[in-house]
């Protein structure tokens, strides 16, 4: 974000960004400063193709597409067989998702943007400020129906639309059916519950979870939003940030005291040392993205524990059926596309192919579940796992949205944990590291901030 921004813009980033939660309930709030003209939303209408007129999309993704997936082309090809004025050409970017913003914030200066592309849900507030997006809230209104609200929610920018999700990653809880019951505990629905079991399971050389300090900077916020926690919001023209609010500090509070009492396992998520614990039975459960349920059990096929885990949503943080974000994306409508209805007709389309998606190993944001491939119903024991995960994807707080470069914040925040779980500092460090990345962040951007 350059500190050029003129002021009006800055304030309409504020405004706009801080009623997004607005928009999971269906509710089209706007302030007048969300009203004014900025470059982040497009002020000329769609063009409707002309009768008979072909228009051609094109939509510029990052999905895998690996061995016994439905291709993107394949999926692609239906549509443009049924559609043949509204043909759709897709690309697959092989970099990596900052490299594919990069080319995006590149062409859309140079005028030549993909229609559609594939954006994760962290990256849309700063790329809405820096003018990336159009607006579809029209076309958002006609197609939101099938998706979660706290999926449309974080491709909403106080009450505009820029696109729809496609896939997300609530925070769930796994477990090892198995070894709980031979404990004699049941997966916790309750953190005091949740702790009563870790401490049972400790003693006999068990950890029912693992504290992942390379995982900090999204699992940690989603489990605040888990707690109910609104981390950026706008009162007055500014931001307010409150990353280590009381709803924040009850998740600090939480792994402290299991920290301190040695009952979770301290490990990075992405070592080697995460795959042993699981093969070696030392972990028996783990707070996970779900979008993990997918491969994350692959090492325990053809041991003793193949088929014993089960997915449940994750323990009541205090504010009831609710969970977070960590990860996901949604396809956004890029500025400078001619036919945005057309696009947003194709968008709404290609994401509600949920059977097709989830052999790309995405949790589908739909409230609708997929059926469950053959390899989970293995490693789960014939459970509906995507059902469960449908449940948790309905269940993710709408009020939880990210502030623009939130991706600096993430940073911090790990090196924070690192030591937290080390024992040189205290969890509660890690949210206040997150507190002040995120007002030196928007500060360096040019945003006004109310508590910094």
């Amino acid at each position: 974000m350059k500190k050029a921004m003129t002021k009006s813009v800055a304030l309409l980033a504020v405004a706009t960004l801080g009623l997004s939660a607005c928009a999971g309930s269906g509710s089209d709030t706007t302030s007048p400063k969300a009203g004014e003209s900025s470059p982040a939303m497009s002020e000329k209408a769609s063009e409707p193709a002309k009768t008979g007129e072909k228009v051609e999309i094109q939509y510029i993704h990052r999905l895998p597409d690996g061995k016994d997936m439905t291709p993107v082309q394949k999926i692609v090809d239906k549509w443009n067989a049924e559609h043949p004025n509204i043909q759709v050409k897709p690309t697959k970017f092989d970099g990596k998702a900052n490299e594919l913003i990069t080319k995006l914030q590149q062409d859309v200066q140079a005028g030549s943007a993909a229609c559609l592309a594939q954006v994760g849900y962290g990256e849309v507030p700063e790329l809405f400020v820096k003018g990336m997006f159009e607006d579809v809230t029209a076309e958002v209104e006609k197609y939101k129906e099938p998706f979660a609200d706290g999926a449309v929610a974080l491709m909403t920018v106080g009450g505009k639309a820029v696109g729809l999700p496609q896939d997300v990653g609530p925070l769930i809880y796994m477990y090892n059916t198995a070894e709980f019951e031979k404990l004699g505990i049941k997966a916790p629905t309750t953190l005091d519950e949740f702790k009563a079991a870790a401490a049972k399971a400790a003693a006999q050389g068990k950890y029912i979870a693992a504290f992942t300090p390379d995982e900090a900077g999204y699992w940690l916020s989603a489990q605040a939003a888990a707690a109910g926690a609104a981390w950026y919001k706008a009162e007055n023209d500014q931001w307010v940030v409150a990353a280590n609010d009381d709803k924040s500090k009850v998740v600090a509070d939480f792994w402290q005291e299991n920290l301190d009492k040695k009952q979770v396992l301290v490990t990075p998520r992405w070592n080697e040392s995460f795959d042993k614990a699981l093969t070696g039975g030392q972990l028996i459960g783990h707070f996970a993205a779900a979008w993990e349920v997918g491969f994350a059990l692959d090492v325990l096929d053809g041991t003793p524990y193949e088929g014993q885990w089960r997915v449940a949503q994750l323990p009541d943080f205090g504010a009831g059926m609710k969970t977070g974000p960590d990860g996901g994306s949604g396809v956004a409508v890029m500025k400078g596309c001619k036919h945005k209805a057309e696009a947003m007709e194709f968008n709404a389309w290609f994401n509600t192919q949920i059977e097709d998606l989830a052999t790309q190993g995405l949790v589908v944001a739909t409230k609708q579940a997929p059926k469950n491939p053959e390899k989970w119903l293995r490693q789960f024991g014939k459970q509906d796992v995507q059902s469960e995960l449908a449940k948790a994807a309905t269940a993710m707080n709408p009020d939880f949205v990210y502030a623009p470069g939130f991706s600096s914040v993430v940073t911090p925040m790990v090196e924070a944990a690192t030591k937290a779980g080390a024992g040189s500092a205290k969890v509660a460090d890690i949210f206040t590291a997150a507190q002040d990345a995120s007002v030196k962040t928007l500060k360096a951007a040019g945003l006004p901030v109310a508590n910094g």
